[in-house]
């Protein structure tokens, strides 16, 4: 149950850039900003659930790669950001990172 609870962490620490950079192009400013706390709030949560039985190395590692990567391609398909080789190419070691840290 703790790898679930670290992948909904990961999946929370998108959130919260999500909502900052949502709050900065859009008229709700507020909402997207309370979006983003709420976000902060509830990964933080499921990292400490998560944290009772895997390593604390291994889940920071492996939420914020799921933050970071996650944040990455929403960035590339919404919001436009440049897209080339290399940065997909760090982005693919990232993930075979955290594939390699849960399965180790």
């Amino acid at each position: 149950m703790e790898w679930i609870y670290l992948l909904i962490a990961g999946i929370f620490e998108i959130g919260w850039p999500l909502g900052f950079k949502l709050s900065q192009t859009t008229p709700h400013r507020l909402s997207w900003i309370a979006f983003a706390v709420f976000s902060m709030s509830l990964s933080g949560l499921f990292l400490w659930m998560a944290q009772r039985s895997i390593p604390i190395g291994s889940a920071y590692a492996i939420w914020t790669g799921i933050g970071a990567t996650g944040t990455l391609f929403i960035g590339i398909f919404f919001f436009h950001d440049p897209v080339n080789l290399s940065r997909l190419f760090f982005a693919s070691l990232i993930i075979i990172g955290i594939v390699g840290l849960k399965f180790t």
